[in-house]
């Protein structure tokens, strides 16, 4: 069969998927690794394996979150469906909760926004006889009110939800969950900090701009088709269905990148331990001083290195949950795909 007729025959959803693949995936994914710690150019190659990690996660969560969704006789996802999936990672679990709440602020403060004069007139009306400012400012500071619209997210297992009445929550009331978390955030803020201390202004409004990359903004309805909604399940998701996909998606591509670039690493020590090194390597350096540009770009990660980035996140046991032999030969044991 010639490919012409195969072009012919494709169908059109398969060419939007291709199309969004190209000009939105890819450059997408190329920003994201960028932010995660790749200073070089990565090669299309590379980024069409990460996509291919990516597309096989976002399945496999759909396909999960779906079964979950049927035992609780439910034909539609919800939040706390993916909520399930991930439990077992704290600190990713709390970090999703604080995206989606104060995706809710920046949400009322919009609608609040978008309200007309009249409205506004009369709330500046009522926070003066309220005790605010009688000449039109916020009754409160901008900071207490984004504590008192920010809403925290309940989970159907967490056992604050197994009793009617609940506590006044504490200003300072931090959970075992959000102190990993932000352990983890402050991790992370810290690596970017050496990232960028160095960097010029042109170069730091670049990584600005990487750092706001993301699948779903104002591409909601191709990422839909991307991800297999309509094939992979017949849910209709709403919007905090997408956020939380596309939430998760970045995560996939950071994690793998960072591992990828501790493989890349590993090889680039052991090479120079063997002596395995090109001929201008071998070449004896002298000691850089303080302002001394460097002498050689580094080299991006590779395929195979992605492939084993991936391998290791894979073996990895997942926190919470005891591994338990079934017996037989390792070889004939079938492995579920763990989502990253």
């Amino acid at each position: 069969m010639s490919p012409f007729k195969d072009a012919i025959e494709q169908p059109p959803h398969q060419e939007v998927t291709e199309g969004y693949k190209n000009n939105v995936l890819i450059p997408r994914i190329k920003q994201m690794m960028f932010v995660a710690g790749e200073t070089g150019d990565p090669t299309p190659e590379t980024c069409t394996l990460i996509e291919q990690i990516v597309h096989e996660q976002v399945i496999e969560l759909l396909k999960r979150s779906t079964a979950l969704a049927t035992r609780r006789g439910s034909r539609t996802i919800s939040t706390a469906d993916l909520f399930f999936l991930i439990r077992h990672d704290k600190a990713k679990t709390s970090r999703l909760k604080t995206f989606l709440s104060w995706k809710d602020v920046r949400k009322t403060a919009r609608d609040s926004d978008d309200k007309g004069g009249d409205a506004a007139d009369a709330a500046i009306g009522d926070d003066a006889l309220a005790g605010g400012d009688p000449a039109g400012g916020p009754a409160m500071p901008l900071g207490e009110m984004a504590k008192r619209s920010k809403k925290k997210v309940k989970l159907p297992w967490d056992i604050s939800s197994f009793f009617s009445e609940q506590l006044p929550e504490g200003d300072d009331e931090d959970d075992e969950d959000e102190e990993e978390a932000n352990a983890a955030t402050l991790l992370r803020l810290q690596q970017a900090d050496k990232r960028t201390k160095g960097m010029t202004k042109d170069e730091y409004v670049h990584y600005s701009e990487c750092r706001q990359a993301s699948f779903t903004y104002k591409k909601a309805k191709r990422f839909r088709e991307w991800a297999g909604f309509g094939i992979v399940t017949d849910s209709k998701p709403n919007d905090d269905i997408v956020d939380i996909l596309g939430f998760l998606l970045y995560d996939v591509v950071q994690t793998l990148t960072e591992e990828a670039l501790r493989v890349k690493a590993e090889e680039d020590l052991n090479k120079t331990r063997n002596g395995d090194t090109d001929a201008e390597s071998k070449k004896r350096k002298r000691e850089t001083g303080l302002f001394d540009p460097p002498e050689e770009g580094t080299t991006p990660v590779t395929p195979k290195h992605v492939r084993e980035a991936f391998r290791r996140l894979q073996v990895k046991p997942i926190p919470g949950r005891c591994t338990v032999w079934m017996g037989g030969p390792r070889q004939l044991q079938r492995t579920e795909l763990k989502l990253i």
